[in-house]
């Protein structure tokens, strides 16, 4: 899938697995890395020790996660560091860490994840987009259909899961036609 969507011009995929242990979820990571090369850069969710033993580009963590700076200390300072916010105060704390960037979501219902926070609604994006300059990255059920109108409230990016999953490619090249 991963070199589908770099295929399509995608430049920048998030490795998640909920469910493996460390070990497994090292060797794939380091099988994609050595796979897919510089292609793109590959974000590690939640483990910022496996995301530079794999050699990933950064890291990307919840709000039940390492913290911000405890995943700094780890990554160190090149490597990029996201961090997933779902309310206004915790977009207003996380824009005074050294996180790179912010998520803000669910911004729709989502199905990727089985007890998913509150959805925030296009409202949520044009509240919190004037509290931070960082770059904002929407989540939770963005589709084709709707990664517009996200955009259009605020945010920076979009981030996807199930709207690339039947036809990773296909998908990617319509998403990156529709946010030109």
């Amino acid at each position: 899938m991963a070199e589908e969507l770099s295929a399509a011009g995608v430049r920048l995929v998030e490795y998640r697995d909920k469910s493996g242990n460390p070990r497994s979820i090292l060797e794939v990571a380091v099988e994609l890395r050595r796979h897919l090369g510089d292609s793109l850069r590959l974000i590690m969710n939640d483990r910022a020790d496996l995301a530079r033993a794999a050699d990933f580009a950064g890291v990307h963590v919840g709000q039940d996660d390492l913290s911000v700076e405890g995943a700094r200390k780890v990554i160190g300072a090149s490597l990029w560091l996201g961090v997933s916010t779902h309310r206004p105060e915790q977009v207003e704390a996380a824009d005074q860490t050294s996180a790179d960037y912010l998520a803000i979501g669910p911004v729709f219902p989502t199905s990727s994840k089985t007890r998913p926070d509150p959805v925030v609604g296009l409202e949520g994006v044009r509240r919190v987009r004037p509290l931070t300059r960082k770059p904002l990255v929407a989540i939770g059920g963005i589709t084709r259909q709707n990664c517009r109108s996200v955009v259009a409230a605020g945010a920076d990016s979009v981030a996807v899961i199930s709207d690339l999953l039947r036809e990773p490619r296909k998908s990617a090249e319509e998403f990156l036609a529709i946010l030109g």
